[in-house]
């Protein structure tokens, strides 16, 4: 927020005093209790507003820049879970995540209100899965990854830049070989998740069906949309803040199960 204050003389009307600008924040996060891996775990909060009040008016519609995405990633980019939980009337966000594994967890709220000037907002926070934690490097670039049976391969070495759009092709195929029909989830044929490694730095864009609304990415003036024009093909669009290491989660809906493929990017 902008805060313009005046400057007067010694003998003119004493300087107002100004407080510390309002945030928005989380309010109440409740994860548990216990915290405990592979278990459902009930997940609540709200988010509080510079006015001090909750939100409660989120946009709406069939697009995935709607309502609340609930990201969670363990810190060395091994697992995540994404879902979008339902919002009460009051405004308060509850619902059941799992959590694979014991480990550091960043914590994303990603959030878009239905009024003002705020396109959406994200909010931040860590928890910690207690048990034996078994962290893992993060894996070099490759080109195909095998999820359940499902195979996503990621067509050339993308060059990439940071705050520059880029598109990268990636087709899936089912187990026997034929192409993957998507199905949409959270409104999005596909979400592309991207993490920073090491500092978690975070972006998100989608792909969509032909002709569907809601599905640009914007970073500043630069915008990106991704798009799929048949079956087991998809275009998806990049866009991230700085340059360095970045895992993609690229998370689509394909025979009634949602896969989640990764890949590793470097960004110059």
């Amino acid at each position: 927020m902008l805060v313009l204050g005046g400057c007067g003389s010694s003998a003119g009307p004493a300087a107002p005093t100004i407080s510390a600008a309002q945030t928005y924040a989380l309010q109440g996060f409740e994860l548990g209790p216990p915290l405990q891996a592979g278990k459902p775990m009930h997940v609540s909060f709200a988010i509080k507003q510079p006015s001090g009040t909750v939100l409660t008016a989120y946009r709406r519609g069939s697009g995935p820049h709607t309502g609340v995405h609930l990201i969670l990633v363990r810190s060395d980019l091994g697992a995540l879970v994404h879902t979008h939980p339902p919002i009460g009337p009051s405004g308060r966000v509850e619902g059941t995540v799992v959590l694979p594994t014991p480990g550091r967890y960043r914590v994303v709220v990603d959030a878009y209100p239905g009024t003002g000037l705020q396109r959406n907002l994200q909010l931040f926070r860590w928890i910690t899965v207690p048990g034996a934690v078994r962290t893992q490097p993060l894996p070099p670039f490759k080109a195909t990854t095998t999820v359940d049976g499902y195979r996503f391969t990621l067509h050339g070495h993308p060059h990439l830049r940071a705050i520059q759009a880029a598109f990268l092709t990636v087709t899936v195929t089912r187990p026997d070989g034929t192409p993957a029909t998507f199905t949409p989830g959270f409104g999005a044929l596909a979400h592309a998740i991207f993490f920073r490694s090491g500092s978690l730095d975070y972006f998100h864009t989608h792909v969509c069906s032909p002709g569907a609304s809601g599905c640009t990415a914007i970073l500043g003036a630069t915008k990106v949309t991704g798009r799929s024009s048949a079956p087991g093909q998809l275009t998806v669009g990049v866009l991230v803040p700085v340059s360095g290491t970045w895992r993609l989660f690229l998370q689509t809906r394909v025979d009634d199960r949602v896969l989640t493929a990764p890949f590793t990017l470097d960004v110059k």
